[in-house]
Order: structure tokens, then sequence, then C-alpha cells
């Protein structure tokens, strides 16, 4: 039941939070469309509208399969469903409570961590929860290697929640934060550490887990997934501060994670390479399972956000990036691309392990597929030129308001974009509803683990 309510979960806020990025895409072509409701704006609907689609559907949807694919790699049973079960009812109320206090105005102001303090403090137990469950059952395991995405979603789990607490400073209730620049440091630490110590390990674990199942082999190698896991926690840590080149930060700490950014490739080549390698001469096979093609297709966004990602650290080019719509595409790229792709992934191939059933229906996941695809291909495109011609037009001494008219256009196409993917979110949510009411009658299937894996 622990993995079923995570991946309802990650529909249902799919949904939720790409109807508030849609609203807020409409919002930027059209500021009074709405009549300046206050829970409407875009300042709180932004805000929103990342926390509902980074915590509630790319999150859910990780932190389900992590439930699954752990007992299964470890050929034992999970430790606790209470656990599990009490820690989705958790995670889905902080996050209600946590997108209705943003939309009130409640908020500690600050990039990805603008949840009120109580709702820090439920996420920490979450991940808590989660991790003693987990960890409890790695001590009961019947299976003595520990695969690599088993260590992925433990190191995923003790990074993120020493991230999340440092990074909302829960020590201090009443702002969420502490002061100046190191405030932006700390800030920044956080902010690209949901991506890189959240999202990343736990869908690299998804992905080391599908890819050889679907593609029928083994691993190509277990030594490079293990110089991924570690080089990725080594170099991903102290890169947050590239965001703040030309803020007052240490000239050093700048230097560390501009080097970190480019180090980064090591990491995101090896994992890339291990996987490509796995799937070599098998990628029509990929292509006829529909997880795993949701899982593929995640790689290759991984690739662009990680190619993308060293080259907007450099200064020279961040004279042009920052601030722009570049930054925004980037994002998109690393938190629906990579891990939402691959997420989605993990629901379609870990769904008809749990319920003992094909899903409800292949076309409308291949329907689902290509609408996210679309939507996601539209973005990066649109929003990396929407960049660069505000980029250059500020360096070119151009003021802010003269350049909006040039936008416009771009803003247009950015929102229709965007109904791609709320398009497909909603097919994704009915098919996955569906999935799961009529595994009904097959309820003997449960959660029990079986003996596949990679």
């Amino acid at each position: 039941m622990t993995v079923k309510s995570f991946f309802l979960s990650s529909a249902f806020w799919m949904v939720m939070g790409t109807l508030a990025g849609l609203t807020g895409a409409v919002e930027l072509i059209a500021p009074d469309l709405l009549g300046n409701v206050p829970w409407l704006v875009f300042g709180r609907l932004r805000q929103a509208h990342t926390n509902m689609v980074m915590f509630g559907f790319v999150g859910s949807a990780l932190l389900g399969a992590a439930h699954f694919l752990v007992p299964r790699l470890l050929r034992t049973q999970l430790h606790s469903e209470r656990i599990g079960l009490f820690c989705v009812v958790l995670w889905d109320l902080a996050i209600g409570v946590g997108v209705a206090a943003l939309a009130m105005g409640y908020t500690q102001n600050r990039e990805y961590a603008e949840f009120i303090w109580p709702v820090d403090v439920a996420i920490l137990i979450v991940l808590l929860g989660i991790f003693y469950n987990l960890l409890m059952t790695v001590r009961k395991r019947g299976e003595n290697l520990l695969y690599v995405s088993v260590w992925y979603v433990m190191g995923a789990l003790i990074f993120t929640f020493l991230s999340y607490f440092f990074g909302n400073a829960v020590w201090a209730p009443q702002t969420g934060s502490i002061w100046g620049m190191p405030d932006a440091i700390l800030a920044w630490f956080y902010g690209h550490n949901i991506l890189g110590f959240f999202f990343t390990p736990l869908a690299v674990a998804v992905a080391y887990y599908v890819i050889p199942i679907v593609t029928g082999r083994p691993l190509y190698s277990h030594t490079l997934s293990l110089v991924g896991f570690w080089s990725l926690l080594l170099l991903y840590s102290h890169i947050g501060t590239h965001h703040l080149l030309q803020a007052p930060a240490p000239t050093w700490l700048k230097v560390v994670a501009i080097t970190g950014s480019i180090g980064m490739l090591v990491p995101v080549m090896t994992v890339l390479i291990n996987l490509w390698l796995t799937m070599k001469g098998r990628i029509s096979v990929i292509h006829t399972d529909i997880g795993g093609k949701f899982v593929f297709a995640g790689t290759v966004w991984y690739l662009f956000t990680c190619l993308q990602g060293p080259l907007q650290s450099l200064p020279y080019i961040q004279k042009v990036t920052h601030f722009t719509n570049w930054v925004v595409a980037h994002a998109h790229m690393g938190v629906l691309g990579f891990a939402g792709m691959t997420a989605l992934g993990g629901i379609y191939f870990m769904l008809p392990r749990i319920t003992g059933r094909p899903i409800y229906s292949e076309t409308l996941a291949d329907i689902q597929y290509w609408l996210v695809l679309t939507g996601m291909t539209g973005f990066f495109g649109i929003l990396t030129a929407a960049g660069l011609v505000q980029g250059h037009a500020w360096l070119n001494g151009e003021v802010v308001y003269r350049v909006l008219p040039q936008l416009h256009p771009y803003m247009v196409a950015r929102a229709a974009s965007g109904i791609f993917i709320v398009a497909g979110a909603l097919v994704g949510l009915y098919n996955i509803v569906m999935s799961l009411r009529e595994a009904r009658s097959n309820v003997g299937s449960g959660d029990l683990t079986g003996q596949e894996g990679p």
C-alpha cells in the first residue's frame, strides 16, 4: 500500500502543480487577467507551483519507487507498511498545508525553501521515518550484495535530511533564515542540493533498477556505478554558489563552486555511459516498455541538463544568462525533464509488478509520454531563446521594461507548451487511478517482494 499511495499522490500533485504553473504562465502574458485575487497572484502561485511539482509530483514518485525497489533488490519485505503509510499521509499533509499557507501569503520566501516551519519539521520527520524503515529493511535482507540503487536511495535520504535541515534554518523558526551573504550561500547550498541530493540519487536509483530489467542484461559495470555514487557526493554539495557569482560571496568559494560544477561531468557521464552501454543494441527493446521509454528519455534530459549546468557556471557565460529565462529552462530540464520523466518511468514500470496486472492503458501512457516530452522540449527551446534575448539586451545596456515586449511572444509559446504538460498530467492521473482501481480484485498481490532484480 505504501508504494501505491505514493504513486497516487504523485499523479495528483502533478495535476495540481502543472495547473498552477500554467496559470502562472498565463499571468506572465496577461497580468491582470485573474483580477489580482490574492491567492492567485504570480508571487504566491509560483511558490506553490514549484513546491507541488518538486515535492508533491517528483518527490512522491521517487520515494514510492524507493519503497518498491529496495525490498526487491534485498529479497525481503518492507520492514513496516504502517510506518510507510504514516510517512505517505504526513508527506501529503505537509505539502497540502504548506501550499495552503503559501496561497495565504505565509512563506519563508527563500528559493525552494518557502514552506513555513511546521511544514519543514513534518518533512524532516517523514525523511527520518523513511530512512529508518528502509534501514531496517536493509538489516533483515536476504541478499548480501547491496546493489548500487540501494546505495543511492540511502545516500539520498541522509543528505536530503541534512540539506533540508540546514538549508531551511530549522533552528530559526521565526524566519527560516540567517542573515546577509551567509544566508544567500546557505540558501543556494540547499536549493542546488534538492536537485543533487534528493532528485538525482533517487532518479539514478530508478534508472539503474529499470534499465537492466527491461534490456534483459546485467548492469554494464558495478564499479562504474559506485564511482558515480561517490563522485556525486564528493562534488555536488558545494557548487550552489555558482548562482552567486555576481554577488559579494568569497572569491575562493566561487572558484570552488565553478570547479565543482565542471567536475560534475564525472559522475554524470559515469552514470550515463554505464546505462547506455547496458542498453547498447537494445534501444528498440527499451521503447517497447513504457516504463523503460520514460526512463530512457530521462537519461537524455539528464545529459542536456548536466552539460548546460557546468556551461552556465562559467562567469563569461553567466554574464548573459544570469537572472534570465535561460535559468528557468535549465531548472525545468532538471526537475521535469530528467527527474520527472524518470519518476514517471518508475511508476509505469512498477505499477504492474505491484498490482499483478498490466496498467490500465498502454496507449494512454504513451500519449502522456508524448505530451510531456513535447511540452518539455517546447519549454527548453522557448525559454532558452527568451533568456538569450534578455541577457544580450541587458548586456547592451537595455532596461528591463523595454525588453518585455520582445519577450511577449515567447511567453505565449511557453503557456502553449504548458498546456501539453497539463494534459499529460491529467491523462496520467486517470491512467494511474484506473490501474489501481482495476487491481482491487487482485488484493493478494499486494506489495510482496519478488525475486526480480538487475
